[in-house]
């Protein structure tokens, strides 16, 4: 298995349209601090969402944007899977989760494929964060991430699967029915 290709260090920009065209989304990744940050505005849903993520593709902070100028959400780990809100208050409720899950973007497969660089055929479980953009909702769950070859993944998902292909830096492509990368 070869590992997907380091992003260049000056950035990184992708663009995706919903699939029927109608609305898009821009993810810049942008590598500053020792880490890398992710910011994506999604058209449709009309959010922003800024990821701070350590060297190692693991989820610092999650801000998302709606309608203010200071976020609607944010959240922290401590790296050994304790959450909390920035204001201090920790929340138990999403201990043990990695990663998020924003059912807006293509972005949130991008981290966990990164983390792991899973084998071809070698499954791996994340426990994630899904996050409602609408309600600002948090409930936890898991996905399960397979590597069906070198630029396939299969995700499974609340009992649904999806295979996507992704670019040589684990960016998904299309994602049938939801998303087209331009």
């Amino acid at each position: 298995m070869s590992a997907f290709t380091p992003f260049p260090s000056d950035g990184f920009t992708a663009r995706w349209d919903t699939w029927d065209g109608e609305h898009n989304e821009e993810l810049t990744l942008r590598w500053e601090n020792e880490a890398w940050t992710a910011s994506g505005v999604v058209g449709r849903e009309h959010v922003q969402y800024v990821v701070r993520l350590s060297p190692l593709w693991e989820v610092r902070q999650f801000l998302l944007f709606r309608d203010l100028q200071e976020p609607d959400l944010w959240l922290g780990t401590d790296g050994q899977g304790r959450w909390g809100e920035m204001n201090g208050a920790h929340r138990p409720d999403l201990d043990g989760c990695t990663d998020l899950a924003l059912n807006c973007t293509p972005f949130d497969h991008l981290v966990p494929a990164r983390r792991h660089q899973p084998a071809i055929d070698a499954p791996s479980i994340v426990q994630v964060i899904e996050v409602d953009t609408e309600t600002l909702g948090l409930t936890t769950g898991f996905r399960h991430y397979q590597r069906l070859n070198e630029s396939t993944l299969r995700v499974e998902h609340l009992g649904s699967v999806t295979e996507f292909t992704v670019d040589r830096f684990g960016l998904p492509l299309d994602i049938e029915g939801k998303f087209r990368r331009r």
